[in-house]
């Protein structure tokens, strides 16, 4: 285990840097690659890596260009992903018998995923201080006996990360809704449920309206509350191509990241030669939640200036007067409160938007996970809207997702809020009739088990545990919890933070093949551009025991179903063709799925995008009216943001490293102004609790941080998670989505 006091003392501090990726982390990607998993899976697995009839990379759902692609079609953080499953360290039986779960409970989550592969499905039983083999039938047998016994189909929840393939994620929510629930909580609960609650209402579709080609052909291009140079690293390449062909950057955020200011390229010779490409035109450093202001700054800047595409308003949108009238009303001294801004910065943004033609509106978590997330990104719709830029070639909507397949998942069906056309075919399909009560998302997910409402935990992939608010909270409910089941690559703290019986069923990685059914499988995936294709993993499965995501969900289903609604698992398991063939008869916008799929892919229809069409209740596009709020703190507080490290994906903690941010083997850091040191009466240096503040009064607190100056706007700090998700109440969510605001939580700093 690594204490506070030695990560402490191993932790240094230098200066960020000035640019992103270049052949220091090409070194790095290789070294590790190939220290990890040896030289011949590091050659066959990169090599493979995002190409046609390759491996889907796992390390965020940035598309794959459609033509020419680079021998080397990976970033540094992929590179990371593939060595990290990849590994030839394994966890088996013999681990587990020398460590009792009280002993992994003390260990760092770096430190249980570093271990390597799991290998063997186990089991801890009631009262069991260690977990135990057993058998792949016993363990589905256990599972069924659980699921069948339940008082309600409501008292079990089925969890989904982003890994999850389209056909693992299809029959995972079918055994769901046939065993009587729409208890299917996400991921996207936990990142984007913002982005898909404001775009519903606004286009009508909750996707992003553009191709990679909409990106390379924008003339400005707009980055707000996203990093992605540690966290969508391919995208720097779009950019790229984007500003050789002239487009201009504008880019929003509290941060000034290295990976919007410049940009080495280790694919071309530009980028190998150090000189690399300047990104970000323009840094708006606006202050945490300060989105919402600016933009409604920025729609009253521009009707100003006459900016308005009134054909495409007149013929596509209702609400116009209404929204227009409410900006031409904004607040200036609201506006530079809430952003902290200057007055001409803003100015100079809606010149950037009014001069362009064709504009490409991006962001990430840095908007979505706040109170009033929905209402931000609605006024990034009104402002695209009111340009027309929906719809319009090198133009529209671009929220870009972290997971790989975390889109694919809710295509498939993983939702809590089916749509009735989605279960109307189901029940066409299957021949039993759905269940049509909402179901619970993540955070009543933890609520129902803390109350005593929910007895059984399924998890397809992730790390429930590390990845929620309220850490303490969510353990607990995990703990009290008849049984867990986690389908698993790696050992993670939701393994320790198990249920009174709990089993650990190990799966096969994106990497690994496939050879379920005695044949060679391939699973599908949708990435952040409604873009969906095969993958197929190469390389031999870390042990022999592995099974697949679908073969575990379906040994699930046959024990817990049996012959219920003739469902045919075994059929399912056997051949994913067969799941393919039923995706395509229920999932809306996948007719003749296998088909496409065998032709090489699909783009999944976006009607706005298409033919601009928008299918809201109105049959038009939508312009809304949010009220202007400033959110403010006390004297003597300050906003948290969770964030990233570089050395990260998710919860998955690569190393203890963050290069662009100049920290060194230590993570427990808070990034804070020299205006707030000095004002608080704190040095650079100082090690602190962080403590939150909340409405119900409960002090939430994480220890040992070590205190580090940083440019960011006064007021605003930041830290890495899961070590600051105990301080975000689970309580504090955005409205309408319900998304934890892991981006505004407000702290005191105490010695």
């Amino acid at each position: 285990m690594t204490s506070f006091d030695e990560e402490d003392a191993r932790l240094s501090v230098g200066p960020p840097a000035d640019h992103a990726a270049g052949l220091q982390a090409v070194r790095l990607s290789l070294t590790n690659a190939v220290r990890k998993m040896g030289v011949r899976k590091t050659v066959r697995n990169l090599r493979t890596l995002n190409q046609h009839d390759g491996v889907d990379c796992m390390s965020c759902a940035w598309p794959d260009p459609q033509g020419h692609r680079h021998t080397a079609e990976f970033c540094e953080n992929g590179a990371k992903a593939v060595s990290w499953e990849g590994q030839r360290d394994t966890v088996g039986p013999e681990f587990f018998a020398a460590h009792p779960i009280a002993d992994l409970a003390t260990r760092t989550d770096h430190w249980l995923e570093k271990q390597g592969r799991l290998t063997h499905p186990m089991v801890r039983r009631e009262g069991g201080t260690h977990y135990e083999p057993i058998s792949w039938d016993d363990a589905f047998a256990l599972a069924g006996e659980f699921l069948r016994e339940l008082d309600s189909p409501h008292q079990a929840a089925f969890y989904t990360s982003g890994r999850a393939s389209n056909e693992a994620a299809f029959v995972y929510q079918l055994l769901a809704r046939a065993l009587g629930t729409n208890n299917l909580p996400d991921c996207s609960n936990l990142c984007h449920e913002s982005t898909g609650s404001a775009l519903m209402r606004t286009i009508g579709v909750g996707k992003g309206s553009v191709t990679l080609e909409d990106l390379h052909k924008a003339d400005l291009i707009v980055v707000s509350g996203q990093n992605p140079g540690t966290n969508h690293p391919r995208m720097l390449t779009a950019l790229e191509i984007a500003k050789r062909d002239g487009a201009k950057i504008l880019a929003i955020n509290p941060l000034a990241e290295a990976g919007l200011a410049r940009f080495d390229n280790p694919q071309n010779v530009r980028g190998l030669t150090g000189h690399g490409t300047v990104l970000a035109d323009r840094l708006l450093r606006v202050r945490l939640n300060g989105d919402m202001a600016l933009w409604q700054a920025l729609g009253h800047l521009l009707l100003e200036r006459g900016v308005a595409d009134k054909e495409f308003i007149g013929a596509s949108t209702v609400g116009f007067e209404a929204w227009a009238e409410h900006v031409s009303r904004v607040d200036r001294a609201q506006v530079l409160a809430a952003t902290g801004l200057e007055w001409a910065e803003i100015e100079a943004a809606a010149d950037m938007l009014a001069s362009a033609e064709r504009v490409v509106h991006c962001w990430a978590m840095g908007i979505t996970q706040h109170r009033n997330a929905v209402a931000t990104i609605k006024e990034f719709v009104n402002v695209a809207l009111l340009q027309g830029m929906i719809g319009k070639p090198g133009a529209g909507l671009c929220p870009v997702r972290g997971h790989s397949n975390v889109q694919g998942d809710r295509s498939m069906g993983i939702w809590e809020k089916p749509t009735p056309i989605f279960l109307d075919r189901l029940r066409d399909e299957f021949g039993f009739e759905p269940p049509r009560e909402f179901g619970h998302d993540a955070v009543d997910t933890v609520k129902a088990f803390r109350d005593g409402h929910a007895s059984v935990f399924v998890a397809l992939g992730g790390n429930f545990v590390a990845a929620m608010p309220d850490t303490e909270v969510t353990a607990a409910a995990m703990r009290s919890a008849a049984l867990t089941v986690q389908i698993s690559t790696k050992l993670n703290r939701s393994h320790v933070e198990a249920g009174r019986t709990a089993l650990i069923l190990p799966t096969l990685g994106r990497t690994e093949q496939d050879l379920t059914g005695g044949r060679v499988q391939r699973i599908t995936v949708e990435d952040s551009m409604s873009a969906v294709h095969a993958s197929r993993g190469r390389s031999e499965p870390a042990g022999p025991l592995l099974r697949s995501e679908v073969d575990i969900v379906c040994g699930i289903a046959a024990a817990a179903l049996g012959d219920r609604h003739d469902i045919p698992w075994t059929a399912f398991a056997g051949d994913y063709e067969e799941i393919r063939e039923r995706i395509g008869r229920v999932v809306p916008g996948c007719d003749d799925y296998p088909a496409k799929i065998r032709d090489g892919g699909f783009t999944m229809p976006h009607p706005p995008r298409d033919s601009r069409t928008f299918p809201t209740a109105e049959g038009k596009a939508v312009f809304t009216v949010s009220p202007l709020e400033v959110m403010t703190i006390p004297p003597g507080r300050l906003i948290l943001q969770s964030l990233r490290s570089h050395d990260q994906f998710n919860t998955t903690v690569y190393g203890l490293d963050d290069r662009y941010r100049g920290i060194k083997q230590g993570r427990r850091v808070v990034f804070i102004s020299p205006a707030d040191l000095a004002e608080l009466g704190f040095d650079d240096g100082e090690v602190v609790d962080l403590v939150s503040e909340w409405d119900d009064g409960v002090d939430r607190r994480a220890e040992r941080f070590r205190l580090v100056s940083y440019d960011t706007p006064k007021g605003c700090v930041a830290a890495y998670y899961p070590e600051t998700n105990p301080l975000v109440p689970l309580d504090s969510q955005a409205e309408e989505s319900g998304t934890p605001t892991s981006k505004w939580v407000q702290i005191r700093l105490e010695r």
